[in-house]
This record gives structure tokens, sequence and C-alpha cells, in this order.
């Protein structure tokens, strides 16, 4: 195997293992012998819980710019085998609701030295081809956030003890992948000393700043809704009086955005990423004002319109990465990609709020309207730079 597909195949095998401490919460979660998990703000907490703990994570390793000061494939190696240690504190005996919260919060704050710092490996081995490399990267990812639907359609009953002690372990041997496997890229630039005034730099450059407020807009849409859109499935089936496998149904939608974000790195090369992540916005943009109307499709046309809807609301997500990475300034690509990445998954806690207060005072079949303003911006942030 060329040198360069060994290292690809790698990062993308590691990164796939590494966040699997962060989908199987889903699986996880529920099973713990807890009170508290009987109720949906109890699950709904410790779910949370990761999301904080990643954006926290991003926020300290992008002001400390771990990344770019130490070598990022011992970063990853580090975080994995940290990350793994934590997500066993769910298997502490006489475990408590305030215990879960805090290894999810600490798991998820470790996770934030895999997801952002696999792409920024990457980016030091793969200056030209980034977009094709990062799109099998975050299809992995894609994969995995779609998994648990996967499993839940099947009625499997999983052990949750079994469970964590396999995630850790796959997670620990995706740090051992990258720390001994994959040695820092040779167009990695390190960055010696600690220097706050790097975020400042690295917003005065408007490519680097379309590319983040595009990211930003996407993000609004993306993980609310991969997370309303089995309730969406749901109405539909009981507005037309069908009987569907909902999670079945919301593997397909979500998963099929693997495949996209593979078809869109390999389509960079004829049209570039900026312009595959531009037509990925107007395209699950326009999804977002015709939600309303796939309501009223025969059931093979809603399932083609969520299909096509699954595809592009995450293709244009390793092309926004691309492009952050590509206009940094190199010796801070680090630190832009965590940064990136922290602001973007905290406006995903406000937009699955707004959904969620919005499910319980307005008519279902507008819900995603709400999600529309975030393509806009993101096209909008986009149109202000030429490629």
């Amino acid at each position: 195997m060329p040198q360069k597909n060994r290292i690809i195949f790698l990062i993308v095998l590691a990164q796939f293992l590494g966040t699997s401490l962060w989908f199987v919460g889903n699986i996880v979660v529920p099973q713990l012998p807890l009170a508290r998990l009987d109720t949906a703000t109890g699950v709904s907490g410790i779910l949370a819980s990761v999301q904080f703990g990643f954006i926290s994570g991003t926020l300290v390793f992008a002001l400390l710019a771990f990344a770019d000061r130490f070598s990022p494939s011992k970063v990853f190696l580090i975080c994995a085998l940290l990350g793994a240690l934590t997500n066993l504190a769910l298997l502490l005996p006489a475990v408590t609701y305030s215990t879960v919260l805090v290894s999810r919060f600490s798991t998820g704050f470790f996770l934030a030295g895999i997801y952002p710092v696999g792409m920024k490996i990457a980016a030091d081995y793969f200056e030209q081809g980034l977009g094709k490399a990062l799109g099998f990267l975050v299809g992995a990812l894609v994969l995995g956030t779609a998994l648990p639907h996967f499993l839940n359609s099947f009625g499997l009953s999983l052990n949750y003890k079994n469970i964590t002690l396999i995630t850790s372990a796959l997670a620990a041997l995706g740090g051992i992948l990258i720390g001994f496997g994959v040695p820092d890229g040779p167009f990695r630039k390190a960055q010696q000393k600690l220097q706050i005034k790097a975020i400042p730099r690295l917003f005065k450059e408007p490519k680097f700043r379309a590319a983040a407020f595009g990211y930003w807009g996407h993000m609004w849409e993306l993980y609310a809704f991969w997370g309303f859109v089995p309730l969406f499935i749901t109405y539909y089936a009981q507005k037309h009086v069908l009987l569907l496998n909902i999670p079945l149904w919301s593997f397909a939608v979500i998963g099929i955005g693997a495949i996209a974000c593979a078809v869109g790195g390999s389509l960079v090369a004829r049209f570039t990423s900026k312009s595959v992540a531009r037509f990925a916005l107007i395209a699950s943009g326009i999804c977002c004002l015709l939600s309303p109307v796939a309501l009223q499709l025969p059931v093979w046309l809603f399932a083609s319109f969520l299909l096509f809807w699954g595809a592009v609301v995450v293709a244009d997500s390793p092309q926004f990465s691309t492009l952050v990475a590509s206009n940094a300034l190199p010796e801070y690509r680090g630190t832009a990609l965590t940064l990136v990445n922290c602001v973007g998954f905290a406006i995903t806690i406000v937009s699955i709020q707004a959904l969620g207060y919005a499910i319980l005072h307005f008519e279902m079949p507008y819900l995603f309207w709400i999600l529309a303003p975030g393509p806009i911006f993101g096209v909008l942030s986009l149109g202000k730079t030429r490629s």
C-alpha cells in the first residue's frame, strides 16, 4: 500500500475507533442502573454533558495551542488513552448520576484531542488533496453517529458493561495506531511558543474568516437535523398511517452522509472545496424550506427527499475543514481547526435547544424552517471571498 494511502487509512480507522467513545453514549447511558435515567431530562443531561466536555476541551486546546506546540500524533495518543479511562468510570461500583456526568464530560473533553487533532494530522500530510482525505475522515464520524440507530432498528439488547469495555479498548487501539503508526507529517510547521494573539491573527485573513463563518452556518443545521429527523419521520408515519422502522430510516438518512462526504471529497479535484461546500449548503437550505411540502409526498418520494437531505446536510463538513486548514497560518493550523470546532459545536447546542422549544409551541411541519438561516448565513459568508 502506498505511503499516503496507508497513512489516511490509519487516520480514518483511528478516528472511527476513538470517536466510538462519543456515539456509544446513546446506547450505554439509558441502560445504566440509575433512577434519574428513567426521565428524559436525566438522559438528555448526561448526553449533553459530553457535548459540553468537547466544547470545553476544544477551547482549552485552542487557547493553549496543544496540537501546534506538541506532536499532534502524541496528543492524539494521550487523549485517546485518557478518554478510554474516563469512559471506564461508567463501570465503577456504586456509580452515581454525578459520576456519570463527570465521566461523560471528561470523555468529551479528551475527544477534543481526537477529532480535530485527527484532521490536523491529515492536513500535515495532505497539503494537496486534503479535501478528499477529510471526506473519508469525516465520513467515518458520520457512520459512527448513525450506528446506534442501526443497532436499535433490530431491537438488539447490548449489555452496557460489555460495550463500555469494548469501546474503551477500541479507543485505546486507535490512539496506539496514530501514536506509533503515524509520525508527524511533512507539512507540519511546529509553533514553539504559546501565543494567545494567534487567534485574532487567524481571523484577520478574509478567506479563513469566510470558511469559519460558513462552517458555523452549516453546524447550525447539521446536529439539530440529525437529532430531530426521527421525530420528523415518526410524524410522517402517523400522518399517513404507515408502519415504518423509524430507527432504520434514521440510520439510512444519517448514514448516507458518510458516502456523501467521500463523494464530495472526490469531486474536489474538479470543482474545488469551496464549490462543493456551497452546493451542499444551498441544497440543504432548500430542503429546510421544502420540508413542510415533503410531508405531503408519497412514501417513496419522501424517502428520496430525506436521503438527499441527509447527504447534502453533511457533505460540506469536510470541505469547510479543508478550507479552514488551508487558509490558516501553517503554524496555527491545529489551533484553527480546534477553535472552529469549538464554536461550531457550541452553536449546535443552541440550535438543538431552539428546535426543542419549537416542537412544543409550533406545528411539526414547519419545525425545520428554524434551521434554514444556518445554510443561508453560510452561503453568504462564502460569497464574500473569491476562490
